[in-house]
């Protein structure tokens, strides 16, 4: 671990589940000082000071963090037990929605794997790509002993979606999300894969839906750029561990993919991949990927890397753009932003 030795003999406080506890920095998987800054830029989005904050852990694969819009907590997605937890900055973390992503749709060889990708809408509802039952659903109920959801899109020409990964909401209204095999057993090769592409696809408010491009092996998370020109899209494969742009055209469809960035050679030394992202109202990108978080401005420039120690999965912004959340392995991180 880097640092000064005073560092070594600090304690944080960590807040796992509703209670507070001491924990020393010495055990965790990241440094005590994981801001890496590669060029000035950086500093315009992170202190070199800044510390990770651990939030909760013991979960198997955190997921999909987003901030509700109207209280500002935190839900994110342990996928392999179908939960949705919540953390609270007053009372900590509890379970939101279990079932969260399989209800049992589609039994056969099935993983039974919950949500992943999380968003609220314009209408402030909850918005879940759902591994297990293979579709794109909004929230209907969750004060009920089972969650409620409604279908938005579970078929592309008459076929299963794989299983939704994560998903947007353009201005006007319709939803974009990727389509990669994950949630089934063995993936391309399974028997229960209907799609012949890894997609990403699009929904309107009618419920139609549109393929809008299938050149990614493992397309996963995706945003888009503040004035919604371009739509970046992470491709979570290691032979190809890349983040690609699209244009976004007049009509919500995309035009040529353009490489964004390629980081297979460091993922070939350095676990974790492209995987979630968000996009700052200044344009500057935050992407899950190799080691931890990316930092790029819109041209692409790597600024620096937010090192967590562990794969990260994906990032959430707090309502003022202060905070970045993170879902890292077992993790739920935080760390403040330059604002």
């Amino acid at each position: 671990m880097k640092g000064c030795n005073v560092f070594l003999l600090m304690t944080l406080f960590v807040i796992t589940g509703n209670a507070r506890t001491a924990t020393d920095i010495s055990t965790m998987p990241w440094p005590d000082q994981p801001v890496v800054v590669s060029m000035p830029a950086m500093l315009e989005v992170m202190s070199p000071n800044a510390r990770l904050e651990q939030l909760a852990q013991g979960f198997r694969w955190a997921e999909g963090p987003v901030a509700d819009p109207i209280t500002g907590d935190i839900l994110f997605s342990d996928v392999p037990t179908n939960t949705v937890y919540r953390w609270r900055e007053s009372d900590g973390l509890s379970v939101y929605l279990k079932p969260s992503g399989y209800t049992g749709l589609y039994p056969d060889n099935n993983l039974q794997e919950g949500a992943n990708g999380l968003m609220f809408n314009a209408n402030k509802q909850l918005v879940l790509a759902q591994h297990g039952d293979r579709r794109l659903a909004m929230l209907q109920e969750a004060s009920s002993a089972i969650p409620q959801y409604v279908t938005l899109a579970s078929h592309y020409q008459d076929k299963l979606f794989n299983s939704p990964n994560d998903v947007v909401q353009h201005s006007g209204g319709d939803y974009y999300f990727t389509d990669p095999p994950y949630g089934l057993k063995g993936a391309d090769q399974s028997a229960q894969k209907q799609q012949d592409v890894n997609g990403i696809y699009r929904v309107n408010a009618a419920g139609q839906v549109t393929l809008l491009a299938s050149n990614l092996t493992r397309p996963n998370g995706l945003a888009f750029s503040p004035d919604e020109r371009w739509l970046y899209v992470a491709n979570s494969d290691p032979a190809s561990a890349t983040w690609w742009r699209y244009p976004v055209l007049a009509d919500g469809t995309l035009g040529d993919a353009k490489l964004f960035f390629d980081a297979t050679a460091t993922a070939k030394t350095v676990a974790g991949l492209p995987d979630g992202l968000k996009v700052l109202p200044s344009g500057i990108v935050l992407a899950t990927g190799p080691g931890g978080v990316w930092v790029f401005t819109p041209e692409a420039e790597h600024l620096g890397t937010l090192l967590t120690g562990v794969p990260a999965a994906n990032v959430a912004l707090s309502q003022d753009a202060s905070w970045l959340y993170i879902t890292a392995s077992q993790y739920l991180l935080r760390i403040a932003l330059v604002k």
